[in-house]
């Protein structure tokens, strides 16, 4: 029997202006500036026994080019961790490029509703190291850092790659991004159902909670979940998150000791 892969907490660097910030509902005017030296937070992440490093280029993805791209290489140089980037990534030759500095994954969000042809051939030039971000607000797709609504479903769009060689599928709910109000399982879990490309929840990871909803039979399908603000405010000990994840922790302890602090 095939062993199951523990589930991976993906934490999140969201760059704006070479800072390390979360954004509300993704509103850009809405940042909080956590630190502005985001290689030395990739590197505290990996201190803190994290295996893999979510990277968002927020000016890129609005304006449709890398923006903060000497941050992105100074992460890439300050730690070992594997590192996933999007925002503003939309042609071969920029794909082409971050994965020679040394990315272990790029995340195309826009272009995968633009240009899917684009995507499908980036799978094939360079296997295993191409993500598919699906950013929803109301249950349809947005592009253009959020900027815009397209008419696609989640599922629909998401579909247009099976069989492709995506290596995941970056699922975010915008309305519940940097609110703390946890994440949208039921959309989640439908989406990874639906699909055989592996399913990354994000948007809204708020507590303990929500990494214990991730270890319920129901949730077996995901590769994780990416967090931030959670874990900047300090709402999540990496240690007993990461526990839960590895199977140190015991869910049901885990479930108790969230019933106490709240």
């Amino acid at each position: 029997m095939e062993a199951v892969k523990p589930k991976i907490l993906f934490p999140a660097i969201d760059l704006k202006d070479g800072s390390c910030v979360r954004l509300k509902l993704g509103e850009m005017d809405t940042a909080t500036v956590y630190n502005e030296d985001p290689a030395a937070q990739a590197k505290a992440f990996e201190d803190q026994g994290f295996a893999w490093l979510h990277v968002v280029d927020l000016n890129g993805a609005f304006e449709g080019h890398s923006v903060n791209g000497a941050a992105v290489e100074a992460i890439i140089k300050a730690t070992k961790n594997p590192v996933q980037l999007g925002g503003g990534i939309r042609t071969l030759a920029h794909i082409e490029s971050w994965l020679e500095k040394g990315l272990a994954r790029v995340i195309l969000g826009t272009v995968a509703v633009r240009d899917p042809d684009l995507v499908k051939e980036a799978c094939r030039l360079f296997p295993g190291r191409i993500a598919v971000g699906i950013d929803a607000k109301g249950g349809k797709v947005a592009v253009e850092g959020w900027a815009e609504a397209s008419s696609l479903g989640v599922i629909e769009l998401a579909r247009k790659f099976e069989g492709a060689g995506v290596a995941a599928i970056i699922y975010t709910d915008i309305d519940r991004d940097g609110v703390l109000t946890g994440i949208n399982w039921e959309s989640t879990i439908e989406l990874a159902d639906a699909v055989s490309i592996p399913v990354i929840a994000s948007g809204g990871l708020a507590s303990v909670a929500d990494i214990v909803r991730m270890m319920m039979p129901d949730a077996a399908r995901l590769e994780g979940a990416i967090s931030g603000r959670a874990l900047y405010d300090g709402r999540i000990d990496p240690a007993e998150a990461l526990g839960i994840l590895n199977g140190t922790i015991s869910v049901v302890d885990a479930m108790f000791e969230e019933a106490i602090r709240s």
